[in-house]
């Protein structure tokens, strides 16, 4: 049998498709996913099933939708008797390795995976649980406008502080992969929180833009949907407009902060090949969902809207999958599939649960494939279920009682024209509407969303009173094992350190 390749996911958080170069962008400098993009398998319609961090990650990690798995937002539990990626992974012998952000939320913060380098950025409780029937109080700890209307450069934030931790751990795993004895196969998640609001980033990154090179959003004309005007609340946009200079600022930082993220892909590619395993790991960039940043008016995410729902998905196997471009639509949901088949040869294994992803493997391979995303949304910005539908060249957008939404994504790519009304869609959209009907019981959905708000929020507040005991990952480091300590015999450890070891020159006696 093959050994089956190593995986090394990058994946970035908030980062939309759209403002990245290989997929069209011209405002953003990413030299290093272009190089990954020019060498590798590029899919053009690939989305988030749930634009919000926690939520889309556990589609990533379970290959389930968030109904299936109760993962509605941004404080619910990780199932721990649900399998995920990173068992499937390790029960084909695979060493399974997080770092960086993934926004587990509950005691199980591994969920499959052997060994995790940091703690998460995020809480692991329930803290952040919504609330749909108090919709109209916002929530403190939730998005405002302040990341935009305080944009600009800094010396150092929390999230510089975070990803510069989540960037040296991995390259120093690679290393200590390459010094070891360890030859089982790996897969390494390295989870970066940019580009993500707050829009602000070092003044290195900052200054690799001018004000000029800039423009201002594509469709910046206020959405005026009901959803949107959800979004506007809940996000404190009608409490705190923003100014033409701030949305400049927001989106020269945000463009900085890509340029960042950018930056740590090279140097984990460096460290890749220092390490000599490039050429036998195949290399994915995807994000969690994308961002908004002005455009229909709106900011950060929770929308099936083009901005916030395509995210990037490349994949680079030299020698393995040629160099192209995928065209179908296809989702976060479907790596799970793509994982396990890879890790068993191209066999899909004895899946111990359902999924809802479908194996990529037959793009990859340009044989085949299918064509369909589907979404959730059950988080801040509604109060019913929000479910998208993406085929060939069409969106629908549903939920309950708020006007349908039917874009032509091809011909109108910045979905200025919503199809729905018009008397000759009518009968496509009542195929979409049954559709939406079979695959959802929208009633039933929402009420165990508000059963799950309801046990989340009384068990947050019961563990507010007296001694608080955490979830968070606390990453073990043992001091005792690390450079040099008397018990080790000094010449044995720096030979072993060294990489690649030392060998004398040949005809050296």
């Amino acid at each position: 049998m093959t050994r089956p390749p190593n995986l090394l996911v990058l994946m970035a958080d908030q980062l939309s498709a759209l403002a990245l170069p290989c997929y069209g962008d011209r405002t953003s400098r990413t030299p290093h996913i272009d190089a990954l993009a020019a060498n590798g398998v590029v899919f053009d319609a690939a989305y988030c099933n749930s634009p919000l961090c926690a939520p889309s990650r556990g589609v990533l990690t379970y290959g389930r939708l968030p109904s299936a798995t109760g993962v509605h937002d941004n404080a619910a539990e990780f199932p721990s008797q649900l399998p995920g990626f990173a068992h499937y992974l390790r029960a084909a012998g695979y060493r399974t390795i997080l770092t960086g952000k993934m926004h587990f939320c509950g005691p199980d913060q591994l969920h499959g995976f052997e060994e995790r380098l940091t703690t998460d950025i995020y809480p692991a409780d329930y803290g952040w649980t919504p609330d749909w029937q108090q919709f109209a109080a916002r929530p403190d700890w939730y998005h405002s406008m302040e990341s935009v209307i305080q944009a600009g450069p800094c010396a150092r934030t929390n999230q510089i502080d975070f990803d510069e931790e989540v960037s040296f751990s991995a390259q120093q795993c690679l290393f200590d992969i390459a010094r070891g004895g360890d030859r089982r196969p790996f897969c390494m998640v390295v989870s970066f929180t940019h580009p993500h609001d707050p829009f602000t980033i070092a003044e290195e990154y900052w200054n690799r833009f001018a004000d000029a090179d800039i423009p201002p959003p594509h469709n910046a004309v206020p959405a005026d949907d009901p959803h949107a005007h959800r979004l506007r609340h809940v996000i404190g946009l009608d409490a705190q407009p923003v100014t033409a200079a701030q949305t400049q600022a927001a989106r020269r930082a945000y463009y900085a902060a890509i340029s960042y993220f950018d930056d740590h892909v090279g140097r984990l590619l460096a460290a890749l090949r220092a390490a000599r395993l490039d050429g036998e790991t195949i290399v994915l960039v995807i994000a969690d969902h994308g961002e908004m940043l002005g455009e229909r008016g709106l900011w950060y995410k929770m929308s099936f809207h083009e901005p916030a729902a395509r995210v990037p998905l490349i994949v680079r196997a030299p020698g393995t999958f040629a160099p192209g471009r995928v065209a179908a639509a296809v989702s976060l949901a479907d790596l799970l599939p793509t994982f396990a088949e890879i890790a068993g040869n191209g066999r899909a294994p004895d899946y111990a649960a359902p999924i809802d992803g479908r194996s990529l493997l037959p793009h990859l391979s340009r044989s085949g494939g299918h064509d369909e995303a589907i979404g959730e949304y059950l988080a801040e910005g509604v109060t019913a279920p929000m479910v998208m539908i993406r085929r060939g060249r069409e969106k629908f957008i549903h939920a309950p009682g708020d006007p349908d939404q039917l874009y032509d994504v091809l011909a109108d790519p910045d979905e200025r024209r919503n199809l729905a009304g018009l008397p000759e869609a009518a009968a496509r959209v009542g195929a979409l509407r049954a559709e939406v009907a079979r695959r959802w019981d929208m009633a039933a959905l929402r009420e165990a969303v508000l059963a799950s708000q309801r046990r989340r929020l009384f068990v947050a507040a019961a563990l507010r009173q007296g001694r608080r005991s955490s979830w968070d990952w606390q990453p073990p480091r043992d001091a005792s094992q690390q450079y040099v300590r008397s018990h080790m015999p000094l010449e044995s450890l720096e030979a072993m350190a060294r990489f690649p070891r030392w060998m004398p020159p040949e005809g050296s006696s």
